[in-house]
Parts: C-alpha cells; structure tokens; sequence
C-alpha cells in the first residue's frame, strides 16, 4: 500500500471539487487575506478566490460581505484599506487584508498543576452547548504548546447539571445579546405569565438556577428561577439590546436572599417514605383529618417548588395538606402528567441510529474546527490520525474529509509551496505547510465563559482551592480571553464544594489507599436501610450533590452511592481486591447499563428532552413540537410512575404497555387524594 503523501490541489485531481464548499471558500479567503501584507482589492479576491466570472458584481458583493462577517464570527477581523485620497465605497481603490496577530490567542505557558485545574474546569460541564465550548477552549490552548502529563485528583470529577433546554436557549441568547420569550409561573401570584427579558445573566443559588436580565414588560430588572419556565425559550434574533456595563451575575446573586425556612403539613402513608420521616416529626393535636393508614407529620422546607416536584413523585404515598401554594403546586404537577399520559401516541421514527440525536454539524463547525486542527497538528507532529479524531469529538471519516478540504487550501494561484502541506504516512498526521495558521484563534465568548466560570465553581473544592494554582491559572486565562474573558462575569456555576465533607474525606482517602469501605446507605425509593461492604474508585458531582462508584459486594455490581444518604461510613480494614475497576470514561455515568435492563420508550416536551441525556438514551426521534421520543435502559421499573409524577407534564411512558399504564394509576390515586 502506498503511503498516504499529498502536497497539492494536483495530488488530490480525484476528489470532486466543483462546485466548491462555503466552508473551502472561506478558509481560501481567510488565508488570502492573512498571507498579504498590503491588502488585496475585490476584484482580485473575486478572481483568485471565488473564481467569479458571472458578472453580476452585485450578487458577488452580497456573498464577500456575508463572507466578511462570517469571519469576523470566527474571530478574524478584516481590515478595510484604502489608496490615499479615496473612498471605500470605490471598490477599485479599496483594499482588505487580516492582521496577523490581532486574531491569535496569545501564548499561555501552564504548568503540571495549572493543567490539572484547567482540566477539571473543562470537564465541568456535563452537556449542553458549554461542554463543547469548554473542550474546544482546552483545543486551542493545546494547539500553542504539547498538553503536559498530569495526574487528575485521585477518582474526583466534579460536574454542572445545567437547567435543561431552557439554558441552553438562554445562553445563546445571552452571548448574542438577543433578548427572549417565555411563560412564567409567578411565585407571587401562582400565575403562568408571558414575559419578554433582555437576558444579562445566569447563575446558580440555593441549588435552583436563575436568570437575571430586565424584564421589558415591568420595566426594570429582575430574576427569574428557570425551573418556573413552563414553555419554550423563544429568541429574538433581529433584536438586539446592550447590558449594563460591569456586570456581574455572581455578585447579583449574591445579594439574593435566602428563602425563609417553613414549614409543610403532609399525611404520609404507615411504613413508607423512610427518607422523609427522617427529616419530619410527627404532628401534634387531632386537628385536620385523620385515616388509619397515614400519619401526619411536620416538614421543614425553604423552596415550595422543590417539595413539590418530591411530594408530587412519592404519588399516593404522600398527600400534602399545607401551606394551600405548597397544595397547589403537587397538584400542577399532577394535573400536568396526568394530561400529558392522556393524550394520543405522536408518530415517531428511530431510523437506524443506536446513537442519541446531535445537533446536525454545520459549515461553520467544520470551519472552527479546521482552524483548531492546524495549529494543534503543528504542535503535535506525529499523532496517530485516530488520536487526532478522538480529541476532536468527530469520527476518523469526518477527520479526513476535513484534511481533504485543507489540502487543496491555500494562497490564490499559488505553487504547490503555497498550498497548506499535511500528509499521513502509516496513519501518523505531520503537517509541514501551515500558511500563518500556526496560532489559534482567540477565545470565543462561549469558551471563555465555559473555562473562566469553571474554574470559578472550583474555588470550593478542597482538592484544587489551596496553594494558589487556581488564582494563577484563572489569572493567565483572563489576560488571554482579553474582552471576551471580561463577559465571563455573564455565568456562575453552582457551589460544588460537597456538603458531606467528612464522608467526601473518607471516600476520597479509601480511593487513594485502594481500601474498603463498610457503610450503612438509606435507599429512598425502597425506604430501607441497609449495610453493605463496597470497594470504592472515584467521586463525581453533579453540581453540589455528590456520588461515588464502587463495588458493591450485597449486589455483586458497580453501584453508585449518594453521599447525603450515607448514614455511615469507615473503612472495614480490607483492601480492594486486585482487578476490579470502574466503568470507563469521563464523566462517571450516573446509571450503568446491564444485560438485564429493560428498555423504555419515554416520551419528553421540549423543556424535558434534556433527561434523554440525563438517562444516556439509547436512540432518539425528533418531535415537530421540538420534543422527542427516547429510548432508555431502566435496571429496575418500580419507581418509573414516579419519575412521572416528579417531571409533572414533561415526561411520559408510551412503552412497554404495562409500564404506561402504571403511571397512569399511579396518577390517577395520586389526584384521587387531592378529590380527583
């Protein structure tokens, strides 16, 4: 077999080039007008680059300035020049021309222990559009420089569970400065509402993530707790809006106080809800009615919608009896599920993919993409071409057809040297070409706030917050981020610090001494609690509630354990036997998939499709309603009608039969309760 060398437009006479791909024009014109030093007029650029003959020189302007901008997005500012004594709106005496450092991120040299931060702070982000932002900012400060050998924190993965589809809407929103849309349930009235909001931005506090924008229908600022979004995010994109100067959301919700502690009036049926009795006392007096089979009993709370969305889930088991909006929301809950288990099976399709649905790449992706590509193959010759796919997210395929597109990319009318150089010889990638592509581009907004807000959350986690290293690392990064690290203040993450801090010691220190663990854990759904001896491999979040993986010996099976249901814990003096590890991959998965599972079809809103990766659905069908159709492995099935009842209108069961009918039931005894 041939080694795989191509050095020139000529060597690639096979591939079909005709007609020419937005993303190849963009990259020919981006290096075109890097590589000059005084500027090239539109006539030239219209004959060497677009190869432009039809004439029609208003249609060619509409296309180079959509071109421009699309640029300009990426991060390339164009330069417009002009001979003296001319005007630019004379095309012959215009000239343009990319300057060749006002684009580039500047070289940020990070030691073993700043990586090992920054690490941590990329893989924060869950999903979402964040995630991606965060790893392709991690790209680009690998492409200046080798990424050093770090060994992460012993098993810790600290994770953001970002608020579904809403925050991903508003993000975009936000970023774009585009003000948005959507019905609001008022937690002073109880009333759904339609507000538009001029998004500044969005944060974590008291475990709820809010938005904090101005309200344009009161005029004035506001906050508003995503988890009271009823409906779809709407954007307006042909509106813009400019925030106020120096703001910051985490010193916003900072001066946002704390929902005062109450108290909830709730019958609970005898021998059930074992996780709520040890947080409640029995009430006293004969007042209210009474039935043989439920105990009445006195919960403390601060958030009525978060006992709600519990309450709502624990189903026949729990009726709530006050305060009356506490009343009012389990029954929104299940009114709303209820409705929504009622109504006809939509038509759907999976096609053939096992895969969960992505979001269609686009010319641009594959544009920011190879603009990472080249600087990182510069600075790690040799990779295996695998290797450089794995770090880039795409499949080996989609990697060459990338390679392909650079390889006929280069000067106007150059000689084979003016071409971009990249072959693979034995699947090893070596460019040796780069035409000024030798940097990476400059933080986008998305990847500085991604990294800059993550490392932020990191300040209260034990293992990174000492010595310094996280002041140093956040520090290099603002002063590379430039303007765009200064709208970082945009986004806070939630606290991770874990709240069970002398069982997050103790696990932590088992995983490093590879030393097994005897704990008594609580299971909620069963209302048990049990002993078990367990061999523990890493602690994960999602956002301040922690967990760990382990062996679980009652089982036999990789368990995973919530640390705020551990009633004890200590090491029982024995070690983690050889040849037991952890799942693989990062993030942990929070649910483990085995050969006994049942497989559910859920169907999921708009504002609910974010559990399909939260359960890592198996396949997806989109819905015309924005929603989808997944399907999910379930170990066991018992507490799907509460998974039901708990996501209140935004999920439901269509398959298997039995299980929908379940939830159904449980439903329907739920409201039987509440008088039907």
């Amino acid at each position: 077999m041939l080694p795989r060398f191509l050095r020139s437009a000529a060597d690639f006479s096979n591939v079909a080039r005709v007609p020419v791909s937005r993303t190849e024009r963009l990259l020919n014109l981006l290096i075109a007008l890097l590589n000059t030093r005084y500027g090239l007029r539109r006539s030239e650029l219209r004959e060497k680059v677009y190869h432009d003959s039809s004439g029609n020189d208003v249609a060619f302007g509409r296309m180079f300035e959509r071109d421009k901008n699309d640029l300009r997005q990426f991060g390339f500012e164009v330069e417009t020049l002009t001979d003296m004594g001319w005007s630019e709106d004379d095309p012959a005496t215009t000239r343009y021309r990319i300057g060749k450092e006002s684009n580039r991120l500047p070289d940020v040299q990070l030691g073993p222990d700043e990586w090992t931060v920054l690490l941590l702070a990329s893989q924060l982000w869950e999903r979402a559009a964040l995630g991606t932002a965060a790893q392709s900012a991690l790209r680009k400060l690998q492409a200046s420089g080798r990424l050093a050998d770090v060994a992460l924190p012993a098993g810790v993965q600290p994770r953001i569970k970002p608020a579904g589809q809403a925050f991903d809407d508003l993000v975009s929103a936000l970023h774009s400065r585009h003000p948005v849309t959507f019905t609001y349930l008022a937690g002073s009235t109880g009333n759904e509402e339609l507000r538009s909001v001029e998004p500044w931005g969005l944060g974590s506090r008291f475990g709820q993530w809010y938005l904090v924008g101005h309200d344009r229908g009161r005029e004035a600022p506001r906050h508003f707790r995503l988890s009271r979004i009823t409906s779809a995010v709407t954007t307006l994109d042909k509106e813009l809006y400019t925030p106020p100067a120096d703001f910051n959301v985490r010193q916003e919700l900072d001066r946002l106080p704390e929902l005062p502690l109450r108290t909830a009036v709730v019958d609970v049926r005898e021998g059930k809800l074992l996780a709520l009795r040890r947080r409640s006392s029995a009430e006293g007096g004969t007042a209210g009615r009474r039935e043989a089979r439920y105990e009445r009993l006195s919960v403390q709370y601060r958030d009525p919608e978060a006992l709600a969305e519990e309450l709502a889930s624990y189903g026949p088991d729990a009726h709530a009896i006050a305060p009356p909006e506490l009343v009012a929301a389990v029954l929104r809950r299940l009114r709303a599920a209820a409705a929504f288990s009622a109504q006809p099976e939509p038509p759907y399709s999976f096609g053939t993919a096992r895969a969960a649905a992505v979001r269609k790449r686009t010319s641009e992706d594959q544009l920011k993409r190879m603009l990472q590509l080249v600087p990182f193959l510069v600075h790690n010759q040799g990779l295996h071409i695998q290797d450089v796919a794995d770090r880039f997210g795409i499949t080996r395929k989609e990697l060459e057809d990338d390679l392909q597109i650079l390889i006929c990319s280069g000067l106007p009318e150059g000689y084979p040297d003016d071409l971009l150089d990249i072959h693979w010889d034995d699947d090893h990638v070596y460019i040796t070409q780069d035409l000024d592509l030798t940097k990476p581009v400059r933080f986008t907004v998305e990847e500085a706030c991604a990294l800059l807000a993550g490392l932020e959350t990191l300040n209260g986690l034990p293992e990174v917050a000492e010595g310094g290293v996280l002041e140093s690392v956040t520090l290099k990064l603002l002063a590379a981020a430039g303007e765009e690290g200064l709208r970082a203040a945009s986004l806070a993450g939630p606290e991770v610090a874990p709240a069970d801090a002398a069982t997050h010691a103790t696990v932590r220190q088992a995983i490093e001494s590879r030393s097994q663990l005897r704990l008594r854990y609580l299971s909620p759904q069963r209302g048990t609690i049990t002993e078990r001896d367990v061999d523990p491999f890493r602690l994960f979040s999602l956002d301040n509630t922690w967990y760990f993986e382990a062996y679980c010996h009652l089982v036999r099976s990789l368990r995973n354990f919530r640390l705020d249901r551990v009633q004890e814990v200590h090491p029982n003096g024995a070690p983690v036997p050889e040849g037991i590890t952890p799942t693989e991959g990062v993030p942990a998965r929070l649910f483990t998939a085995s050969d006994d599972d049942t497989t559910v079809t859920v169907q999921l809103t708009r504002q609910g499709r974010g559990l399909a990766d939260d359960y890592y659905a198996e396949r997806t069908a989109e819905l015309p309603d924005g929603g989808l159709v997944a399907e999910i492995r379930f170990g066991t099935t018992d507490w799907l009608p509460m998974f039901v009842a708990q996501h209140g209108g935004s999920a439901r069961i269509l398959a298997p039969g039995e299980l929908a009918e379940a939830s159904r039931r449980w439903l329907a005894a739920s409201l039987a309760r509440y008088g039907g």
